[in-house]
């Protein structure tokens, strides 16, 4: 498994620190050890992904163990699986990344936030990580036995090409029931998160597992909770304010994962 280029989508060769097509393309390793595979003509915006604020709100919560239990449910999964290839999509800063090569001989994080990449680099030489678009994936055909994506869009046309055949495909959404409670402090009426729908052309589901458990969350854990999700562009102050002075936040996650396997 190698990277591939962007522009040209030739095979890139590792050369001291560069990586270089046939074409003469050139993508330097940055000095924490990443690549950025995001050409400016596939970026949506000047600097895409999440900012270095959103990046270190989510590092702070994810390293007080609130979702561990979502990512040991993916270990004990993907560890069934045989896999020595991975590339976990929509990595962010790697937490989630870095247990998974603990399983996986080699393993690739890829996000399009330089920030959450830098940041992951420095603390996780073990993985390889990259600045690259999930619409474009930077591998080549049928070259991964696993793909992991918590939350992450992808095109699922790039999903069949690059899963070799019998591969796996692991995702993880949201439940109906996932923090309620912090929606409830945002909208008047809260909904639930509609029941999984996605279908993977080219897999089969082989298997569903729901992780849902009860968080107690101080203020400031609360906030950063609320920082690291899309409902952050619709709280009020007040609600941040709130938040910030509570002694305890009770909050419930529900996690669906799902575990799709390639077609022989």
């Amino acid at each position: 498994m190698s990277y591939r280029c962007p522009l040209c989508h030739d095979p890139l060769t590792r050369r001291e620190n560069s990586y270089i097509c046939p074409q003469r393309h050139q993508f330097d390793l940055a000095k924490e050890g990443y690549v950025n595979l995001l050409p400016v003509q596939h970026k949506r915006s000047r600097d895409p992904g999440d900012s270095e604020e959103m990046m270190n709100a989510r590092r702070a919560f994810l390293d007080a163990g609130h979702y561990q239990p979502l990512r040991d449910a993916i270990c004990q999964q993907l560890a069934q699986t045989g896999a020595t290839q991975l590339l976990d999509i929509g990595c962010g800063e790697g937490y989630y990344t870095h247990a998974f090569a603990a399983i996986v001989p080699q393993t690739w994080g890829l996000d399009v936030s330089k920030a959450a990449i830098r940041a992951g680099a420095k603390r996780y030489p073990q993985v390889n990580f990259c600045v690259a678009s999930s619409e474009r994936l930077p591998f080549g055909d049928n070259s991964i036995d696993a793909v992991v994506r918590i939350y992450a869009p992808c095109n699922p046309q790039e999903l069949a090409r690059v899963v070799r055949p019998g591969g796996w495909v692991f995702t993880a959404t949201p439940g109906p029931c996932h923090l309620m409670e912090l929606k409830g402090l945002i909208y008047e009426e809260v909904h639930l998160h509609a029941p999984h729908s996605e279908q993977l052309e080219g897999f089969a589901l082989q298997q569903h597992q729901q992780v849902a458990y009860p968080m107690t969350l101080s203020g400031q854990e609360a906030v950063a909770l609320l920082q690291m999700t899309p409902f952050a562009w619709r709280a009020r102050p007040e609600v941040w304010e709130t938040l910030q002075q509570q002694a305890q936040f009770h909050c419930q996650t529900d996690f669906a994962i799902h575990a799709w396997q390639r077609d022989a």
